[in-house]
């Protein structure tokens, strides 16, 4: 029997694969895994080993990863919170980090060197980083490489959102980029897990795999009654929040933004032009 495993999941290629799918994948070699983390704002995980091959997702400052091969400026790595495989640029990656212990709450927020938002900042974070504070200063959190931010823009690591939909309808308008996940772009996908990681849910990465794993699913006719706020709208290949009974938010390349519509409206267009019908309304907890 052939083991059939999710190449996006995985850790192995022809030639290389993780020392613990010994017996389950062929390969001319194994690699136990080294640790890593993400020390750039965020990096891009990419298909193959060059700039211009496809994003699959970005990791963000402070995701702790697996790093399987180093070579020409690249990392064949999994990231550990979602799984997924892929390429980093090398120099966004160290092989030690503090600890994290806070992650950024706002849309956006700006590291300073010093405590006084007049200084350049040194960068900017996007929510879902993860850092270590090491201290405070007046209204400012210290990190533990010296920059600081304002502590109104930060959270406790083990805290949670009380309502994930409100964490998503802050990215209204962001531009849509297929696989990305930060502030300053995102796809339908990633907006549904970054929304429902600060609140504390686990989500996987892919609209497919989302809907395998999220929730129940509800059994909705035609006429879409019985909504409400939370629930999560898939298509094959697309997934949309909704924000009350009516009203879905989804990040979506009809407008190349994150958008509110009636979901009506938005299955409608959709059956017609992109993704078929709906394949299934799931309800968190």
């Amino acid at each position: 029997m052939t083991l059939i495993l999710d190449p996006r999941l995985t850790p192995a290629r022809a030639d290389l694969a993780a020392s613990h799918l010994r017996g389950q994948v062929e390969a001319r070699a194994f690699a136990d895994p080294e640790p890593g983390f993400v020390v750039a704002p965020s990096a891009a995980l990419r298909r193959e080993p060059r700039p211009d091959a496809p994003l699959d997702t970005e990791a963000l400052r402070g995701e702790a990863v697996q790093v399987y091969e180093r070579f020409e400026g690249w990392a064949w790595v999994q990231l550990a919170l979602d799984g997924y495989v892929g390429y980093l640029p090398d120099t966004a990656l160290r092989a030690q980090a503090p600890a994290p212990t806070h992650r950024v709450s706002a849309l956006r927020t700006f590291v300073y060197p010093g405590r006084s938002m007049k200084l350049p900042p040194l960068e900017a974070l996007s929510i879902g980083a993860r850092v270590a504070v090491t201290g405070a200063v007046d209204e400012f959190l210290v990190l533990a490489d010296g920059g600081h931010v304002i502590a109104a823009h930060l959270a406790p690591l083990d805290s949670a959102e009380p309502d994930f939909v409100a964490v998503a309808e802050r990215f209204l308008h962001v531009p849509y980029l297929w696989g990305g996940k930060t502030s300053l772009g995102l796809d339908c996908s990633g907006l549904t897990q970054l929304a429902l990681a600060s609140a504390g849910i686990a989500a996987p990465r892919d609209t497919d795999l989302q809907e395998a794993a999220l929730g129940r699913a509800l059994d909705v006719d035609e006429s879409l009654a019985g909504l409400q706020r939370g629930d999560l709208v898939f298509w094959k290949g697309h997934v949309g929040i909704m924000t009350d009974a009516e009203t879905l938010l989804h990040a979506t390349a009809y407008t190349m933004t994150v958008m509110r519509e009636p979901l009506r409206v938005a299955r409608d267009r959709i059956a017609a032009k992109s993704f078929g019908a709906i394949t299934s309304i799931r309800r968190i907890g």
